[in-house]
């Protein structure tokens, strides 16, 4: 089948991408002709484990390309694509729907033939209706439908979570719709994989009300790790005693410094403005929000609470910058509440991230850049994990010690186990876990010495 897929971004080009190695014949199309120019060179602008290559040998084979000119390509498309971003409007947390709606005034312009055109950018209830009124009325002898077909990407496992997702869900009206997003996963319908049709409003909710569920688990557990520091339990443990629940599941009960990313926090906003503007508040996913909200910024209260109660005038270690592991996104990212905070404390700040530091020195300012997780320690008096890379996972602790002022690590991640960390000689936080007995008997490599 002939795809042309608007937008260039994560959704947009990971998804034309997957499609090309179905055996479609897919045209990326974006208006910024610099990211054209990058993927045509054969580079990609974004880091997802594996996309490189798949871009690379789909490319070589002819069945993806890349270009700034819609017109050819939506003709001959049976299914033209919408990814493009809708992050949230400044000022008021709705979903800002101008670049979808530009990109179905272009389709409009385009059209020939019997065509279906494809919300897969995260839109409100209501928005394939949105789409199909803008094309109607600018081309009301075309042919077309509008389904709604969200994703459910992970970034850092988005090939994967394509190529064998739990469900495909497709919203739309008529059978011969139905038919051609059939077709398009085809390979997957093999597999048996679920495909389950809906209307377009209950598509466009079925999205937002998974990343609000799983948004509100992750700030559930962080609210039971606060607990069990006060109490003296293991939220680890206790995270795995519910998880085990099959009606509950292991899954996003991992505690943490709060959720960021591109998804969530502009997802759950834009579900509470949809609730709101129908008489419908949802306090549950209000209260999320606020909660993670306050959660970012109170770690950074946790790692001046390690360092004796304040930060000014010290130098602080930072590993990892992205709001998680194998991805570049600094979008809404923890670290961009902890980092100045500290800063405004009065520390100075020795950070890195294996991936995220082009992006995150568009954010963060008068903070020393460092090369390697073991140049953050130098002379630093405490230590942070920020993002779980898995470099940071096996640590030499011994020459972590050597190079710090202060054997102060604080483990926002909960990556090690704390009895290992106490008796390598540290003064370590984490997350919802209790002290070691022993904790306080650490002493400081200036006393030691």
């Amino acid at each position: 089948m002939h795809v042309a897929m608007i937008g260039t971004g994560y959704v947009g080009l990971v998804s034309g991408a997957c499609f090309s190695e179905f055996g479609h014949d897919v045209v990326c199309i974006d208006t910024d002709e610099a990211k054209i120019r990058t993927l045509k060179d054969g580079r990609i602008p974004i880091y997802e484990p594996g996309l490189d290559k798949l871009v690379e040998s789909n490319v070589r084979a002819e069945r993806l390309s890349f270009t700034t000119d819609a017109g050819e390509a939506v003709a001959h498309a049976d299914a033209v694509f919408i990814a493009v971003g809708t992050p949230s409007r400044r000022g008021d947390g709705h979903a800002d729907l101008s670049y979808v709606h530009q990109a179905a005034r272009d389709i409009a312009r385009y059209l020939d033939g019997y065509t279906v055109v494809v919300t897969k950018s995260t839109v409100p209830v209501g928005t394939g209706s949105e789409v199909q009124d803008i094309i109607r009325q600018a081309r009301p002898d075309a042919r077309f439908d509008v389904a709604s077909n969200p994703e459910f990407l992970r970034e850092g496992a988005a090939i994967e979570d394509f190529m064998r997702p739990d469900r495909i869900v497709v919203g739309v009206d008529g059978e011969q719709a139905r038919e051609v997003m059939r077709e398009l996963y085809r390979p997957l319908y093999l597999r048996e994989t679920p495909l389950l049709f809906t209307s377009r409003p209950t598509a466009e909710l079925i999205k937002y009300a998974a990343n609000s569920f799983l948004a509100t688990k992750i700030t559930f557990i962080n609210e039971i790790a606060d607990l069990c520091e006060q109490v003296g339990a293991n939220a680890q443990e206790v995270a795995k005693g519910i998880g085990l629940d099959g009606r509950i599941g292991a899954k996003f009960l991992h505690p943490g410094p709060g959720y960021g990313g591109s998804c969530f926090p502009k997802d759950t906003l834009a579900l509470l403005r949809t609730a709101e503007a129908v008489g419908t508040p949802l306090r549950i996913v209000g209260a999320t929000v606020q909660v993670n909200d306050e959660r970012k910024r109170r770690m950074a209260d946790k790692i001046a609470a390690a360092c004796g109660g304040s930060v000014d005038g010290k130098t602080i270690g930072v590993l990892g910058l992205t709001f998680k592991p194998n991805t570049d996104d600094m979008r809404d990212s923890p670290s961009l509440e902890i980092v100045p905070a500290l800063q405004k404390a009065g520390a100075t700040l020795r950070v890195y991230d294996p991936e995220g530091m082009p992006e995150a020195r568009k954010l963060l300012d008068d903070v020393i850049w460092c090369d390697s997780a073991y140049e953050t320690m130098g002379g630093a008096d405490a230590l942070t994990i920020i993002t779980e890379w898995n470099e940071f996972r096996a640590l030499d602790l011994d020459r972590v010690k050597a190079l710090m002022r202060e054997p102060v690590i604080v483990d926002l991640r909960n990556i090690y186990p704390p009895e290992q960390m106490t008796a390598a000689g540290f003064r370590y936080e984490s997350v919802g876990r209790p002290q070691p007995d022993d904790a306080n008997d650490v002493v400081s490599n200036d006393a030691a010495a």
